[in-house]
């Protein structure tokens, strides 16, 4: 009921304010901006100076020379400076199961560095274990910089998942399966 009565309201006398809003004059166009030189004239000039040829641009563009390179030959090149120049590398200890994120399987990281499933074994052993899993061992067995093994140690934990039990007996919880 109460939308039949919006409705008359809002379609009261909607022809006569429609017609009434159609005859109203048309509000002009805004000015044009004065311009110093009319289109026609810019245009010619314009037109003129793309047609005629500059000799000195030109010779700047002749002493240009560009070679490109495809970017697998790159990768390749950049591959066979890293082994040449005698990086150490170390066999990889921990890994995903299968192509993680697409990527091929690694088989050695240099020294220095970490792999992610690597990182995360480590953290979570010093994580449990913090007497036998100390940042020195970690470094040693990684062939990491002690210092910044240190400071891994330090700021960064892995996910710790708590259950908080409820305050009440009777508040519903989530049973293991």
């Amino acid at each position: 009921m109460g939308a039949r009565l919006a409705r008359i309201f809002r379609n009261f006398n909607l022809e006569n304010r429609a017609l009434r809003e159609i005859s109203k004059e048309k509000p002009s166009a805004a000015p044009w901006h004065e311009t110093e030189a009319p289109p026609s004239a810019v245009s010619s000039e314009a037109r003129e100076s793309v047609k005629k040829k500059n000799e000195s641009l030109l010779e700047h563009l002749r002493s240009v020379y560009v070679e490109s390179t495809d970017p697998t030959a790159a990768t390749e090149v950049s591959e066979n400076v890293i082994k040449d120049k005698g990086v150490e590398r170390r066999p990889l200890t921990v890994s995903f199961p299968g192509y993680t994120f697409g990527l091929p399987e690694l088989t050695d990281v240099p020294k220095g560095k970490l792999t992610i499933a690597e990182a995360l074994k480590a953290l979570g052993s010093h994580q449990h274990q913090p007497r036998t899993w100390t940042a020195e061992k970690i470094a040693q067995d990684y062939s990491l910089d002690l210092k910044d093994t240190k400071s891994v140690v330090e700021f960064f934990i892995p996910f710790k998942v708590e259950v908080i039990p409820p305050k009440t007996r009777t508040a519903k919880q989530i049973k293991a399966s």
